[in-house]
């Protein structure tokens, strides 16, 4: 499958600029993947379509102050992105590094304290393992500021509006977005409904969010990305399911950790020809799944997702699994989804990080 198949025109007018207040007020746009029947809604009416002993899986890393600013010995602005530790101590790191003239041995001091940080080695890509000459883990809101997406230009607010209201684990490079919608009280809500609420740990990478360059889907390789998904959570999401509720992963980054925990973590190849459903197991591991157009889904019965990039392995993970109500034809979760975006676009939906949700059934 060529990856221009999931290319469209999206005009910058129609990237969120500005999230929603308060955080349920943004739009949900409900798609019946097997008929392709569409429903508009506010997101803080998604108790709607969510019964008692169905379950939903979120993440809840929480995004890291990882956008460092210094500058060479000789004056020059350098910005160190922090991606993800590279030992233990929190000395060394894996980052993407913009400024001219930083190859291997190159000496940078960061401006918000005299923390200096030597480049150990090239990735390539800007791709860079810093080493710092102490730990800065303990420090990073003092040293950093929390990132927010490129595309993202004109926000001036609080940078913690970029947190869902449940995260608890720092570690992530850009937030689980479909997260960003809940809050204390819709969550309250929920449970009074009788809907269990589970959290998994995915740290999102930057790759993640950005185009896939490759010129075919099957050759693109996605990062690895840390992952959790515990013995308790394992119980409540296989339970559901023999109970007859639905699992309903909040956001792709809980897809992959739940498809993960359904194939890999127990040696079953992702994209086989074992059971259209398998229970989940625990694990602790770095996860490379790549979902795209012909995997068949085993864990996740239901998705909340925003509206992602032209090009991105989000966009092919939820064409896929909006493909798999039409499994005789790959190519239809793809039109069916595109067709949905470009309704969305006529309905005025706003779309990335701070735009408005879908929920596919």
């Amino acid at each position: 499958m060529r990856t221009e198949l999931f290319d469209f025109d999206l005009p910058r007018s129609f990237i969120a600029q500005q999230p929603a207040e308060p955080r349920d007020s943004s739009r949900l746009l409900v798609l019946e993947r097997a008929t392709g029947r569409v429903e508009h809604r506010r997101f803080s009416e998604i108790d709607a379509f969510l019964q008692a002993g169905d379950v939903l899986v979120a993440n809840d890393s929480r995004v890291i102050p990882a956008r460092l600013k210094g500058h060479k010995p000789t004056g020059g602005a350098v910005e160190v992105f922090l991606l993800r530790r590279a030992d233990d101590e929190g000395r060394e790191w894996r980052c993407l590094v913009r400024g001219r003239g930083l190859g291997a041995g190159a000496e940078v001091e960061l401006d918000a304290r005299p923390v200096r940080a030597q480049i150990a080695s090239e990735e390539g890509g800007g791709l860079r393992t810093v080493r710092f000459s102490e730990p800065i883990g303990e420090e990073l809101a003092a040293l950093g500021e929390i990132p927010l997406p490129p595309y993202i230009r004109d926000y001036r607010g609080d940078r913690g509006r970029y947190q869902t209201v449940y995260g608890r684990v720092e570690g992530s490079a850009a937030a689980p977005t479909a997260g960003l919608h809940f809050t204390p009280e819709l969550l309250r809500a929920l449970a009074e409904l009788g809907t269990g609420w589970e959290t998994i740990t995915l740290h999102v990478g930057l790759d993640t969010f950005g185009p896939v360059t490759a010129e075919r889907v099957s050759e693109h390789r996605i990062h690895r990305e840390w992952a959790e998904l515990s013995a308790k959570v394992a119980g409540a999401v296989n339970s559901a399911r023999r109970n007859g509720g639905r699992v309903i992963s909040v956001g792709t980054t809980s897809a992959r950790a739940l498809e993960y925990a359904a194939t890999s973590a127990q040696g079953i190849e992702p994209y086989g020809s074992q059971s259209w459903q398998t229970a989940v197991v625990p694990f602790a591991a770095e996860v490379d799944l790549f979902i795209y157009p012909g995997y068949r889904f085993r864990a996740v019965d239901a998705l909340l997702t925003n509206f992602h990039l032209p090009r991105s392995s989000l966009l092919m993970l939820v064409s896929a699994f909006v493909g798999q109500a039409h499994a005789e034809d790959l190519d239809r979760g793809r039109e069916l989804l595109l067709d949905v975006y470009e309704a969305a676009k006529r309905e005025g939906y706003r779309f990335y990080s701070f735009g408005d949700a879908m929920l596919i059934v």
